[in-house]
């Protein structure tokens, strides 16, 4: 009897353990993706809206964009630092922040499609 109920019991900790680590938040995703972090921000662009509106970085980390919608967009920065061009169905845009600032961008195509990207701290 003892079997039957333990086996059960190590199952349901055994899960919720999993649970818990998968959705537990990574606090690599805004880290400085310096020296290979596989941390660097991805803003993927659906629905005619970007994922995140605000993402906060620190210099030298690199953000991608991905467009996972069904037409073409931009990642366009509002005072000219960088601009994607088209990005198409598919593809992607990916920048480096070097500088630490508030770099406020938009899609050239759809006026709602805005966000920023807040960079701190000294280059690495």
């Amino acid at each position: 009897m003892k079997t039957k109920v333990l086996i059960p019991a190590l199952l349901i900790a055994l899960l919720s353990t999993v649970w818990m680590f998968s959705c537990s938040k990574d606090s690599s995703s805004n880290n400085n993706g310096g020296g290979g972090s596989t941390g660097a921000p991805t803003i993927t662009m659906r629905n005619m809206a970007f994922s995140s509106s605000s993402v906060q970085i620190t210099t030298g980390t690199k953000v991608t964009w991905v467009n996972d919608d069904n037409m073409t967009h931009t990642v366009t920065s509002d005072n000219g630092v960088f601009s994607s061009g088209d990005v198409t169905a598919g593809n992607n845009f990916t920048f480096t922040f070097n500088a630490a600032g508030t770099y406020s961008y938009h899609c050239i195509y759809h006026s709602t499609m805005t966000g920023v990207i807040v960079v701190t701290g000294p280059p690495r």
